[in-house]
């Protein structure tokens, strides 16, 4: 589906449109967040440890949502046609870490899944394929091109916000 989508838009540039894409990481972390990681700490919560898969080395971008904001502003002002910019702060945190950090911030343990148990029904059910992508990402070509800083806290800062994690 991303594809076709993208390849549209991207197409759009050939007939004097000036397009771009913005690819924005599973993780879009703010105050209002109702998305992937509220889902992460609520199974935690429910299962009473924070699994992560194999050895966790899997590397998962993240972004502050304001600083995607400003991604979609400066591609708007400054993008060619038909170009990409992947919107990520990093090129990734091991999903480890960021099973880690929400264990630590709920008093609960981050356990391996191993391999051969993740895709049984069980601990992550339908984010179970999710969970084990390696999704590695650059933001170098869009800092220099755009002149982007992501510049809010980082996701692993922003689990210590507070708003994830209300009364705790």
């Amino acid at each position: 589906m991303r594809n076709a989508v993208e390849l549209a838009v991207i197409g759009l540039a050939e007939r004097g449109v000036r397009s771009s894409i913005v690819r924005i990481p599973t993780i879009a972390h703010s105050t209002t967040d109702v998305a992937f990681l509220p889902m992460l700490i609520g199974l935690a919560k429910e299962k009473g440890v924070i699994g992560y898969p194999g050895e966790g080395t899997n590397l998962w971008p993240a972004v502050h949502a304001r600083d995607l904001a400003i991604l979609f502003r400066l591609a708007l002002e400054k993008s060619e046609a038909g170009k990409y910019w992947h919107g990520v702060e990093s090129e990734g945190i091991p999903f480890r870490a960021i099973a880690e950090a929400i264990g630590s911030r709920l008093g609960l343990p981050a356990v391996s899944i191993p391999a051969d148990v993740l895709m049984l029904p069980g601990y992550f059910g339908f984010l179970a394929n999710l969970v084990t992508l390696d999704l590695p990402a650059s933001n170098l070509i869009t800092r220099q091109t755009l002149g982007w800083e992501p510049v809010q806290p980082g996701l692993l800062a922003d689990l210590d916000n507070g708003h994830y994690f209300p009364g705790g």
